[in-house]
C-alpha cells in the first residue's frame, strides 16, 4: 500500500475511533438477534442510524461518549447502534424505521420504549440511568455509599433509620424527578453514625467541583415535595454551575458566564483554575447575579450571538441582565476586572451588545432596512403604522415574498404605512417579537408599538392591502377600510 494511502487509512481510523466509540455495540440482521438477547445488559438503547444523516453525524460522538459515561455502570446499561443502509436494512424495517437517527430502548431482548431524551453525552447517560432499577438507589453499606458519591454527578441522598413522613415525601420526588436528578438512600448503621443522621437529605455536590467557597453538601430543613423542588433549584447549581446544553434552562438572569474549555473528564484541573477565579467573585453576589461556566465548543451558537467565532485560552465573560439585554466584558479576564463587570451589570453602567449589520448609507427605498442598531429609529420611533417582515436570506418562502413586498411598498410609499424587512440570522431580533421561522410578519400601530400584531393574512399584494386598509390608524389615501380602491373625483 502507497504510503499517501496509509496514511489516508489512519486518518480515517482515527476520526472514526473517537472517544468511546469502543463501548457501542455495532450490530447487523446477522447477530441482533440473539445479541441483543444475551447480552450482560437487560437495558440497551440502540440506534438505528444512516451514515449520510447529518443528524446522525451530529449525535454519533455524543452516542459514544455516552456510552464512556455508562461504562461500569451497576445494573449495566449498553448502548448498540445499527446501519440501516447496510448490513442492518432487515431490522430497520422489522423495527418499522423510518427516519434517521431513530432511538429505541430494549429490555431483556424487546422493545421496552420510544427513546424521546436528550441527545448529548450527559444527558443520554442520566436519561438511561433514570430508566433502570429504581429512582433511589439502596446504599447498603459505607462503601456503597463512598463509591456513590465518588460519580461525578450532584447528588441527593436520604439517610433514614426508620419509616417516616420525609422518606416518604424523598422517595416520591426522587421517583417524579428520576429522569433529571440522582438519588440515593441509606438505612445502614455505618452509614447513619458517619453521617450522623437519622432522618435527613442532603444535597452532595459532585467531588470535581469541590471547592473552598462554598460547602460539599447542603441539608435539606424543609418538608414537603414542594420545599424538596425549591431546595435543589436553589442549591444545586451552587455559587457558579457547571453550565450544559441540557440544563440552560436552569439559569436565570441576571447570569455572567465563563466561556472556555471547560472539561472535567480530560482536564478537570484546569477546568477548576478558571472557576476557582468565578466562585471568588460569585461569592460576593449571591442572590443578585447568578454565576456560571460554560464549554466554549459546546456553546458556539451563543458565542456567534455575541459576534465571536472564536475564544482564545482565557475565559470570555458574556452577560445577559434582567431584562435579557446582553453584555460583553471587552476586559482581559481577572478576578477585579469579573468584579467590575458585575457590579456595572447590576447598576446599569454597561452598554447592551446588539449583534448588527451596519447601519445603511442610504435607506430610501420602498422598503424599508431595519438592523439591530437603527430597529428604534426604523421601527418603533419612525412615527407611522408599519409592517415589518423578519426574514433569511436562504429562506425560499422570503425569496418568494420579496417582489411581493416590494410592490406592496411602492403601493403604499405616499402612504403613513412603512414597509420594513430586517434579516433576522444577522441581527439581534428585540424580545417583543416571536420569531421562531421565516418569514415572521408583524403589524405594529403608530400609536401602540409596545404591542406588536403577527400578521397571520394572505402573501399576496391584495391581502397585504386590505389588511393595511383595515387597520392603518388613519384611513388610507388610496384605500377605503375594506381595501376598495377609492375613486378619484375629477
Amino acid at each position: 500500500m502507497a504510503p499517501a494511502t496509509v496514511l489516508l487509512a489512519i486518518f480515517g481510523f482515527i476520526q472514526f475511533c473517537y472517544a468511546g466509540e469502543a463501548d457501542v455495540l455495532d450490530l447487523t440482521d446477522s447477530d441482533f438477534s440473539t445479541r441483543i438477547g444475551s447480552y450482560d445488559s437487560e437495558t440497551l438503547l440502540v440506534m438505528f442510524y444512516a451514515p449520510w444523516c447529518g443528524h446522525c453525524k451530529k449525535l454519533k460522538p455524543e452516542y459514544a461518549k455516552a456510552a464512556e459515561l455508562l461504562r461500569g455502570e451497576d445494573p449495566p446499561i449498553t448502548l448498540a447502534k445499527v446501519d440501516c443502509t447496510e448490513g442492518g436494512k432487515d431490522t430497520c424495517s422489522k423495527y418499522s424505521v423510518s427516519g434517521y437517527p431513530t432511538l429505541k430502548i430494549f429490555k431483556n431482548g424487546e422493545v421496552s420504549q420510544e427513546y424521546n431524551g436528550p441527545r448529548e453525552a450527559t444527558g443520554i447517560a442520566k436519561y438511561m440511568k433514570s430508566i433502570v432499577g429504581p429512582a433511589s438507589k439502596d446504599l447498603l453499606t459505607l462503601d456503597a455509599f463512598e463509591a456513590f458519591l465518588q460519580v461525578q454527578e450532584t447528588s441527593l441522598v436520604g439517610f433514614f433509620q426508620k419509616e417516616s413522613d420525609l422518606k416518604g415525601t424523598f422517595l416520591k420526588f426522587a421517583d417524579s424527578q428520576r429522569e433529571r436528578l440522582r438519588f440515593g438512600h441509606s438505612s445502614a448503621n455505618d452509614v447513619l453514625e458517619k453521617q450522623g443522621e437519622t432522618d435527613a437529605v442532603y444535597l452532595f455536590r459532585a467531588k470535581q467541583l469541590s471547592n473552598k467557597f462554598e460547602p460539599d453538601f447542603v441539608k435539606f430543613e424543609g418538608k414537603t415535595k414542594d420545599d424538596l423542588n425549591t431546595f435543589v433549584k436553589e442549591h444545586f447549581h451552587g455559587l457558579c454551575g457547571v453550565r450544559s446544553r441540557e440544563t440552560v434552562n436552569d439559569f436565570k438572569t441576571p447570569l455572567v458566564v465563563l466561556y472556555y474549555a471547560v472539561d472535567y473528564v480530560k482536564n478537570p484541573k484546569g477546568t477548576n483554575y478558571w472557576r476557582n477565579r468565578v466562585l471568588k467573585v460569585a461569592k460576593e453576589f449571591v442572590g443578585r447575579v447568578n454565576f456560571a461556566v460554560s464549554a466554549k465548543d459546546d456553546f458556539q451558537h451563543e458565542l456567534n450571538e455575541y459576534g465571536y467565532d472564536y475564544v482564545g485560552d482565557q475565559p470570555l465573560a458574556l452577560a445577559r441582565d434582567a431584562k435579557n439585554q446582553k453584555f460583553v466584558m471587552k476586559d482581559a479576564f481577572s478576578v477585579p476586572n469579573l468584579q467590575a463587570f458585575a457590579t456595572d451589570l447590576l447598576e446599569g453602567k454597561l452598554e447592551p451588545y446588539v449583534k448588527s449589520e451596519p447601519v445603511p448609507e442610504n435607506n430610501d427605498a420602498p422598503v424599508k432596512v431595519a438592523v439591530g442598531k437603527n430597529f428604534d429609529d426604523v421601527v418603533v420611533n419612525n412615527g407611522v403604522d408599519t409592517l415589518v417582515e423578519f426574514y433569511a436570506p436562504w429562506c425560499g418562502h422570503c425569496k418568494k415574498l420579496t417582489p411581493v413586498y416590494d410592490e406592496l411598498a411602492t403601493k403604499l410609499k405616499d402612504e403613513e404605512v412603512s414597509i420594513v424587512k430586517m434579516d433576522a440570522t444577522a441581527n439581534d431580533v428585540p424580545p417583543t417579537f416571536d420569531v421562531r421561522g421565516f418569514p415572521t410578519l408583524y403589524w405594529l400601530s403608530k400609536d401602540d408599538k409596545s404591542n406588536p400584531t403577527r400578521y397571520e393574512g394572505g402573501r399576496e399584494v391584495d391581502d397585504f392591502v386590505k389588511y393595511i386598509a383595515k387597520h392603518a390608524t388613519k384611513e388610507l389615501k388610496g384605500w377605503d377600510r375594506k381595501g376598495n380602491v377609492k375613486k378619484v373625483e375629477l
